[in-house]
């Protein structure tokens, strides 16, 4: 990507604009973040390419962001995001885990092989719509697969209503119909887990090699963890890219309202159930069940649906109850450091 560019070209948009006043126009700088290290951040704006230290007072910042800087090119504030993809952090680490933020559009990539897995896919598809922005499947490596549309068919079988295709990540001419999506101007994820073809996706749509690739081991087509930062990438089409590293573990947290929207359809059954409380087990009038004896539902989906709401519902409840115990403790570090200073100097 190039060093300077316009706020156009970087995804600036009205809903940003808005947000600043008059004189932060005039003064300030907008710059998004397009790479993020440990300790730094990696800007662009108009006035070119800029570094950010990064401070423990500075609110929690991630690729995506935009931020508002002054002539200096010093932070001065975060602006609100109209997007944000986030999830519980991996293992028993009890906090969430900044993803992205003002995504337009998320690729979920899944590779019709082996690792092919529907729970899987409804997994991201609730991280999308919880975040706000549209999802696309893609079905990667469809020139393995002797007939891709099985998989497509099925795929939307079970996710109606989501866009769906399949793609050869090595050619060109199969990811020209992705390009409805990656206008100037507009933010483009990709997810997926490990191996499923999203580096070699980026590289061709990006023209160069921007991601290092690995390769499937042929004992469970499973691919090896190539890449290792976020970092937003230019495309030949116009549009920003963002390549996550592969999400071995993606556990929800706070996600009600995109795994509703993900199993929508169960949704608009358990209205219609007797019970307001129904857990689509054993209780009679549950409409949720009738509909999967009438073959209009699929068992699979429904268990895929449960068992979500459940990781949801713990993990938003144990995130819940650490920021309970962080108040606390600052509470507590608060008084000792108010009684300190009021025993300072006396004689004891």
């Amino acid at each position: 990507m190039s060093s300077s560019i316009s706020l156009g070209r970087l995804g600036w948009q009205a809903f940003f604009q808005q947000q600043l006043t008059l004189e932060e126009w005039e003064l300030a700088v907008p710059a998004r973040v397009v790479e993020h290290h440990r300790s730094e951040m990696r800007m662009l704006s108009e006035q070119g390419e800029s570094t950010l230290l990064l401070h423990h007072d500075m609110p929690r910042m991630v690729v995506g962001d935009w931020l508002l800087l002054d002539n200096a090119l010093k932070f001065l504030r975060l602006l609100d995001r109209k997007t944000l993809f986030q999830r519980k952090a991996a293992g028993t680490e009890l906090r969430s885990q900044l993803i992205a933020a003002n995504v337009d559009t998320a690729f979920i990539v899944s590779s019709i092989n082996d690792d092919f897995n529907l729970n899987r896919i409804e997994r991201y598809l609730a991280l999308v719509n919880e975040a706000g922005a549209e999802p696309v499947l893609l079905l990667s490596k469809e020139d393995l697969i002797e007939e891709p549309g099985y998989w497509v068919r099925k795929v939307q079988r079970a996710n109606p209503g989501v866009m769906v295709e399949s793609v050869n990540g090595l050619s060109k001419a199969s990811l020209a119909k992705l390009g409805r999506w990656m206008e100037e101007g507009s933010t483009i994820a990709v997810l997926g887990s490990s191996g499923v073809g999203k580096s070699t996706l980026i590289n061709t749509l990006a023209g160069a090699e921007h991601q290092a690739t690995g390769d499937i081991r042929e004992d469970d087509s499973k691919g090896r963890h190539t890449t290792t930062s976020r970092a937003l990438l230019r495309l030949e089409h116009g549009g920003l890219m963002l390549d996550t590293p592969g999400m071995r573990e993606i556990q929800l947290a706070n996600s009600e309202t995109g795994i509703e929207a993900t199993f929508s359809e169960i949704t608009e059954l358990a209205h219609q159930c007797r019970f307001t409380d129904c857990q689509h087990d054993t209780e009679p009038g549950c409409a949720v069940r009738s509909a999967i004896e009438r073959g209009e539902l699929d068992e699979r989906r429904l268990q895929s649906y449960l068992k979500l709401r459940r990781e949801d519902a713990y993990n938003s409840a144990t995130l819940a109850e650490r920021r309970l115990e962080d108040k606390e403790l600052g509470k507590f570090y608060k008084r000792t450091m108010t009684e300190t200073k009021k025993l300072k100097g006396r004689d004891i």
